[in-house]
């Protein structure tokens, strides 16, 4: 355990896509800094030097889970690799923070957890989208029936790419929801069913239909793709006193809140009466404060570490997610045949 003079020492393993922000945003914090980063790849070591010339970079990973003055490591490689990375650094003594999913199964996932609490050692999952204001925003409400009763709840989360060549879109996108509805609902869905497609000639799903059930009979339908010409962060609620619309893409006004109301079709002489129908009803948009998630969630795995103070996503909460992947792989397998969780299991 560190001193309160002492900053924490991060490692980060991976300089991709979301390993060169983990270092940026690490530094910002003001109980860490960080030691070392690595990767295997010379392009991205040597790009990421430009981008921060005083980080000390190298090519393998052993070496930062051997460093002394590594406290902590970040995960931030392909999936396939995340097993025997924070397997081996766990041995080394070093706490995790695992980006999503966790791993390539739920048994492997299950393995990782069981050896961090061997070791008295942290796990966090990496899920940024729950450090959002907007998703704690509508959390919030749910929790205090601000919207009434939940009735359904629809999402959609599509890019046009990048394409993963280590695991399918619902194991790289829908993962996202999956912790979104976890954090709402408090619980795992009853049964998942889900149809996916390799338009692309892939040898994995690219585009894919989800839908599931939670308690109190509450319907959920998520769309993941990466076969899409817009790229969309949208969630629609509807509850039987508000409906809420949340839009991760729109940065001024990402939450819009909807009376609950049934337009009665009118009568109209004219196409251009029928294109002006529109419903009556208030729309309240609050307003919110958004700090960086990447940031926030930086912070919670050093607090997590220095001051035992449990963040959004622990180690059970990836596994959930991992239970509700699996799930999907599994009714995949049956053409969408649903998949029941009983009691929290597969």
């Amino acid at each position: 355990m560190k001193t309160k003079d002492e900053r924490l020492g991060i490692g980060i393993v991976g300089l991709g896509h979301i390993g060169p922000n983990h270092a940026r945003v690490f530094n910002q914090c003001e109980d860490a800094k960080v030691v070392v980063c690595a990767d295997l790849d010379q392009k991205r070591r040597d790009h990421f030097q430009k981008n921060f010339p005083t980080m000390e970079v190298i090519e393998q990973a052993e070496e930062v889970f051997c460093r002394n003055e590594v406290d902590a490591v970040v995960i931030a490689t392909p999936t396939k690799t995340h097993y025997a990375l924070a397997k081996r650094a766990l041995e080394c003594g070093k706490h995790i923070l695992l980006e999503k999913p966790m791993c390539t199964s739920l048994e492997e996932a299950k393995e990782l957890v069981n050896l961090a609490k061997k070791l008295n050692l942290i796990i966090m999952h990496g899920h940024l989208v729950l450090y959002n204001r907007a998703v704690q925003f509508v959390r919030e409400g749910v929790l205090r029936g601000d919207f009434g009763k939940i009735q359904y709840l629809h999402t959609s989360r599509t890019n046009l790419g990048p394409i993963r060549n280590d695991i399918n879109v619902i194991q790289d996108l829908a993962t996202h929801e999956f912790s979104i509805f976890d954090f709402i609902f408090g619980a795992l869905p009853q049964w998942i069913s889900a149809a996916g497609s390799r338009l692309l000639s892939t040898p994995r799903e690219d585009v894919a239909f989800i839908s599931m059930e939670y308690p109190d009979q509450i319907l959920v339908h998520t769309h993941v793709s990466w076969l899409h010409p817009q790229k969309t962060r949208l969630l629609t609620l509807v509850g039987d006193k508000k409906m809420v619309v949340l839009n991760d893409m729109d940065i001024s006004e990402p939450v819009k809140i909807y009376d609950k109301g049934i337009a009665e079709e009118p009568y109209y002489d004219s196409f251009g009466e029928f294109q002006m129908c529109l419903r009556d009803a208030d729309v309240h948009i609050p307003k919110l404060t958004l700090d960086e998630p990447l940031l926030a969630q930086a912070q919670a795995f050093v607090n997590r570490i220095l001051k035992g103070i449990l963040t959004l996503s622990e180690a059970e909460t990836g596994l959930r997610m991992m239970k509700c992947v699996e799930a999907c792989q599994e009714s995949l397998r049956q053409q969408g045949r649903r998949v029941y969780l009983e009691g929290g299991t597969l």
